[in-house]
């Protein structure tokens, strides 16, 4: 911190000793270094705390959280920012990517990770072992988030969500305490934060199970938009035929010309992007992705076989920061009138402005309970239906398709502004009423209550 300073009737004294207990670093708005710590990667919106702990423990977000206790503030918890829901106007943001040790362990094939970890360093250690975890699509976002919101990845419908493999919990709740939380302690707390995100205090450190890939047949089947329907036919009637080892989703994509990291043949135009992930051998791989490549014309193909280490090379999601919405519905079906109801809406010709329309097909292990149950509250769907949406752009995709969705939300995939209020949304009402009392048990004052949030209720 740059010195002693008052702000918000925070007075001087007091962040001098908050700045004394810890090992990291405390920013108020007249610090130099406070912007830079607030950047996320969607900057769709921007937190402005009155005070920003950049923490290097465990033992440092615990004092954060008595400050923010003693003070009177709501806190908030930043790693890198994929996931925002709402700014935060006051309060105490605790920034945690400098928390970001990784360990695997081969002969358990499990894994830890520390708060501001991203999947990319799990990935990279776990490879040489012929291990891969149950990353997202994109190996920059935060392990520990992804993974409290459920976690949809390549490798969902044969091992399921990554919040089922979740064997411990380093966790500060709301009265400052560094718990321990497994299946058999707190559980109640061990279940509802796989799922339930981070409405019940601060994961400091994720304890979980790693999956032996060592190689995907995977990568994606790119074709021009005038093909987008011929496609999603296709692919929505071969979801209906393929394995459980056989992960896959399309998407619908108008991306901008001058996105550094979108290939040249994408910029400025509308195209269907065909998402495949396969842990099967290469040549049933080539026999299943067959009639898929029949079904148009693609401007490129990248499936081959490919070590896990590639992942990222499947979704090809975005590697520099830029602002967004992320809405979702979750669908029980999507048949021929769904079909071309999403085509209308979402298709060339249509007002749709969206960069991003995704299907992700769910089904096998994602459908079935995790062996130590949690709160993951999307197993009943088909598939999940996200956008990607640049500011301002009025969503005019998810209201037609309502009428096929299981009225839920996926949680991960809501992210920006408008979506701070809708975690209810996210979860049957017996689930939600479980949330709200585990709520009112650990966090009773509702002290985290700037992002995805769930009321206290007893």
């Amino acid at each position: 911190m740059a010195g002693p300073s008052e702000h918000a009737g925070i007075a001087g004294s007091a962040l001098d000793g908050l700045d004394v207990r810890l090992k990291g670093d405390v920013f108020t708005p007249e610090d130099p270094g406070y912007e830079a710590e607030l950047a996320g990667f969607n900057r769709i919106a921007r937190h402005r705390p009155d005070v920003v702990v950049a923490a290097l423990s465990a033992e440092d977000v615990s004092v954060a959280v008595s400050f923010a206790v003693r003070a009177g503030l709501p806190v908030a918890v930043q790693a890198t920012g994929h996931g925002i829901a709402a700014p935060a106007p006051g309060g105490v943001l605790v920034a945690t990517r400098r928390m970001n040790a990784v360990a695997v362990d081969p002969l358990t094939r499990t894994a830890y990770a520390e708060a501001g970890a991203q999947w990319h360093q799990v990935i990279s250690a776990a490879a040489p072992h012929g291990l891969a975890p149950l990353n997202g699509s994109s190996p920059l976002v935060g392990v520990v988030g992804y993974t409290l919101g459920g976690g949809l990845g390549p490798l969902g419908r044969q091992f399921g969500f990554a919040a089922d493999h979740v064997t411990r919990i380093e966790v500060v709740t709301a009265d400052g305490s560094i718990r321990q939380v497994t299946r058999d302690r707190h559980p109640d707390l061990f279940w509802a934060l796989r799922g339930g995100k981070g409405n019940f205090g601060i994961v400091t450190k994720l304890w979980f199970g790693l999956m032996p890939v060592r190689r995907l047949y995977g990568g994606g089947l790119y074709f021009p938009g005038e093909q987008a329907g011929k496609v999603l036919h296709a692919w929505r009637r071969w979801t209906a035929t393929v394995p459980e080892e056989m992960t896959s989703s399309v998407s619908l994509l108008r991306l901008p010309d001058v996105a550094a990291d979108v290939p040249e043949f994408l910029r400025g135009t509308f195209a269907a992007h065909v998402r495949i992930a396969f842990t099967g051998p290469a040549e049933e791989g080539e026999r299943l992705v067959r009639p898929l490549r029949a079904c148009g014309t693609p401007l490129a193909d990248s499936v081959a076989e490919m070590p896990y280490a590639a992942v990222a090379d499947i979704h090809q999601d975005p590697t520099h920061p830029i602002p967004y919405h992320e809405r979702n519905v979750v669908l029980r079906e999507l048949g021929d009138r769904a079909t071309e109801t999403l085509l209308r809406v979402a298709g060339s010709g249509s007002a749709c402005g969206d960069l991003m329309v995704e299907v992700r097909q769910l089904g096998g292990a994602l459908s079935r309970p995790a062996e130590v149950p949690n709160a993951v509250g999307v197993r009943e769907g088909a598939y999940t239906l996200s956008t990607l949406s640049p500011p301002g752009s009025p969503d005019v995709v998810l209201g037609p398709m309502e009428q096929w969705s299981t009225g839920r939300r996926y949680l991960n995939f809501l992210a920006g502004a408008d979506t701070a209020g809708r975690a209810g949304e996210c979860f049957d009402p017996e689930t939600l009423s479980r949330l709200a009392r585990v709520k009112a048990a650990v966090d009773p004052d509702h002290l985290f209550r700037l992002d995805h949030t769930i009321a206290p209720r007893p």
